[in-house]
C-alpha cells in the first residue's frame, strides 16, 4: 500500500494524489449509510398507502426502497458532484480516475454496481479487505472501473516572488487587454499554469518547451496583447507576464487568487 498516486503526463510533468485511507473511507461510508437510511425511512412512509393496495406489497415495499437508494445514492451524486457524495464531502475525499484523467460516467456506473459485492458478506467486509491489501487502496469496484479516492490537501501560499515577471511586465502597458486575461482565465486554468512555472525545474528540457509551449499559445489565443508587448518574449517569459497579471492586485501586490 501507498500513500501517494504518482502520475506522470505525456509532457512529462509529473504530480502526486494524495490518496485516502481505509479509516477515512470507512467514515464516509457510515455517513453515506446514515443518509441512505434516512431517505428510505422517508420513502417507506408510502407504504401506509400501497397497504390500501397489496398488503404483501406493502410489507415488501421498504427492502425494495432501500436496495433502490442504496444502488442509486453514490452513483447519482458521484456523477453530479464530481467524484463525491455527502459522506466523501464531508471528509474531504474524492473518486478520481487512476491515471489522472477526467472521471467518465461509466466509471462511476462500473464502481457503485461493484458496490453490491464489495457490500459482502455484511459491513463492506469484501471492500475492506480489497482496500487495505491493495496498492493504491482500492475497493473491487474501483479495481474494476480504473478509479482511486483521493483526500484533499490545503495547500499553502506559494512562494511567487520567484516565477513572476515582476517590475518590467510588458503586460501592464494594456490594462484593457490584462483584465480580459483575468476575467477568461480561470482558477483551475491560473493554477496549471502556476503550477508548470513552480516545477519548472523538475521537467525534462525538452518537456519544458512543450508544456511552456502549450500553455502560451492556449493564453494567446484567450486574450491576445499587442505585437509590442510580445516582442522578443520567450514561452516562458509570456507564461511569466500571464501569471503575474493574474495573480497580482489592482495595485501591484501579488496575492494567489488576486483575480
Amino acid at each position: 500500500m501507498t500513500t501517494t498516486l504518482d502520475i506522470r503526463t505525456p509532457e512529462g510533468v509529473e504530480f502526486s494524489l494524495p490518496l485516502a485511507g481505509p479509516a477515512s473511507r470507512a467514515a464516509a461510508v457510515a455517513i453515506d449509510f446514515g443518509v441512505v437510511l434516512a431517505v428510505t425511512w422517508g420513502l417507506s412512509t408510502l407504504s401506509v398507502l400501497v397497504t390500501l393496495v397489496s398488503p404483501e406489497w406493502a410489507a415488501a415495499l421498504p427492502a425494495l426502497i432501500f436496495f433502490l437508494v442504496h444502488t442509486l445514492y453514490s452513483m447519482v451524486l458521484e456523477g453530479v458532484w464530481r467524484g463525491q457524495t455527502v459522506g466523501k464531502r464531508a471528509l474531504g475525499l474524492r473518486v478520481v480516475d487512476a491515471r489522472g484523467l477526467t472521471l467518465q460516467p461509466g466509471q462511476v456506473v462500473v464502481r457503485n454496481l461493484l458496490r453490491l459485492v464489495d457490500i459482502l458478506p455484511a459491513f463492506y467486509a469484501v471492500g475492506g479487505v480489497a482496500v487495505t491489501c491493495t496498492r493504491h487502496c482500492q475497493r473491487l469496484g474501483d479495481l474494476a472501473a480504473g478509479t482511486v479516492v483521493v483526500r484533499r490537501t490545503t495547500v499553502r501560499e506559494p512562494r511567487l516572488d520567484a516565477v513572476l515577471a515582476g517590475p518590467h511586465n510588458s503586460f501592464r502597458a494594456h490594462p484593457l487587454v490584462e483584465a480580459r486575461l483575468r476575467q477568461r482565465t480561470s482558477p483551475e486554468l491560473a493554477a496549471v499554469a502556476l503550477s508548470a512555472l513552480l516545477r519548472r525545474d523538475a521537467l525534462e528540457p525538452s518537456a519544458r518547451l512543450r508544456v511552456f509551449g502549450a500553455l502560451a499559445g492556449h493564453f494567446r489565443e484567450l486574450a491576445p496583447f499587442p505585437a509590442e508587448a510580445t516582442a522578443g518574449l520567450s514561452d516562458e517569459q509570456y507564461l511569466r507576464n500571464v501569471v503575474e497579471s493574474v495573480y497580482r492586485r489592482r495595485a501591484g501586490h501579488d496575492r494567489v487568487g488576486g483575480r
